[in-house]
């Protein structure tokens, strides 16, 4: 209202400094954002524990600055009497300058997520570090494909055709890699999923048992106590059953079976039993020294009662060292106490035949 009243006195000057005002205020509003950013909604996210709203202030901030400064220019252009047969030019240039900017926005928004949950949700092992640059790519070309066809559209052209062909090429390409795309995505569940991890020792319903050593696009590697490699496609592990022994703590039972003599007093067993089993906890590696171990009887064996003895050891592989620690041990303590293991005898009783 202020320049319509001037416009008489400016004269010529009137678009010019009426250009000056409209980039002078979209600068005022670009720098009233950033103060909001950095001193309002900034400090409030360094008070949460996640990084994820830092990153997505740290990602929109220039974008929207830029925004607001592109406005600016906009409607400058639009005040111009000069330029107002160049309108539908003008618009056209910034449809496309708007769709870039959209782009720009997503882009950065959709990194600063990757890169969060990089950070802290996927574990820090190889195989999920290579998967942070294929969620970028993927997301990258998705975000660059939609603004291609919007861009296309906006501008006037037919994008019906070339969207039927793009999803005839798309579907060609799917079934042609049908075996790739299925290791693919079942590897990423599985490292999206994480029921297992780099290091954990696992078990398959088939029986095989090993270390994981790496998850890849296609296969999971595993290696066994045997120093021998298992290569398994990542389709077929995640549909099996697995055992994890790591999970969720690496601590675990150890249920060694034992079996003394029908003769044997079972007080005294158990009490012997419990004595050995806590001095081999304390003096073997890899052992849980503060464990109470127990026995529970189970059965009466065809020569012993037999029970279990439960012990605890820090990890997997551990427990073959202190079962072998234990039998020895107790075994020894046997002989001295004079508790038999009986060795698998069968008595056969044969019925006496009348003699006529």
């Amino acid at each position: 209202m202020v320049l319509e009243f001037l416009s008489p006195y400016l004269g010529s000057y009137f678009e010019t400094i009426r250009v000056i005002i409209i980039i002078v205020i979209s600068l005022f509003v670009a720098k009233a954002i950033n103060f909001f950013l950095d001193r309002g909604i900034r400090r409030l996210t360094e008070k949460t524990k996640t990084t994820l709203d830092d990153k997505l202030v740290h990602a929109i901030r220039k974008p929207i600055l830029l925004g607001a400064l592109l406005t600016g220019v906009y409607f400058s252009l639009h005040s111009l009497s000069y330029l107002s047969g160049y309108a539908a030019l003008i618009n056209q240039a910034f449809t496309v300058v708007f769709v870039l900017f959209v782009s720009l926005f997503l882009v950065r928004t959709v990194n600063a997520v990757i890169e969060w949950y990089g950070e802290e949700i996927l574990s820090k092992t190889k195989a999920q570090e290579q998967m942070i640059p294929i969620f970028r790519k993927i997301a990258y070309i998705v975000i660059g494909l939609i603004a291609l066809l919007w861009l296309m559209n906006q501008l006037g052209i037919q994008i019906t055709t070339l969207v039927a062909t793009l999803g005839i090429g798309g579907l060609a390409v799917a079934l042609a890699l049908q075996d790739t795309l299925k290791e693919f995505f079942a590897g990423m569940y599985i490292m999206a999923d994480r029921p297992i991890k780099i290091g954990d020792y696992i078990e398959l319903d088939s029986g095989q048992k090993g270390f994981v050593e790496d998850i890849g696009w296609r296969t999971t590697k595993i290696k066994m106590l045997g120093n021998n490699r298992i290569i398994i496609p990542n389709s077929k592990l995640s549909s099996s059953i697995i055992t994890n022994y790591y999970a969720p703590t690496r601590e675990m039972s150890v249920v060694v079976p034992v079996g003394v003599g029908y003769g044997s007093d079972l007080e005294k067993v158990e009490k012997i039993t419990i004595d050995v089993a806590k001095k081999v906890l304390k003096k073997t590696d890899g052992a849980v020294e503060n464990f109470e171990p127990f026995i529970r009887y189970k059965e009466f064996g065809d020569s012993n009662i037999n029970f279990s003895v439960i012990l605890r050891v820090k990890k997997y592989v551990n427990k073959y060292k202190l079962t072998h620690e234990f039998i020895k041990a107790l075994k020894k303590r046997y002989d001295k106490e004079g508790i038999e293991i009986a060795w698998p005898i069968r008595k056969v009783y044969f019925a006496k035949k009348k003699v006529d």
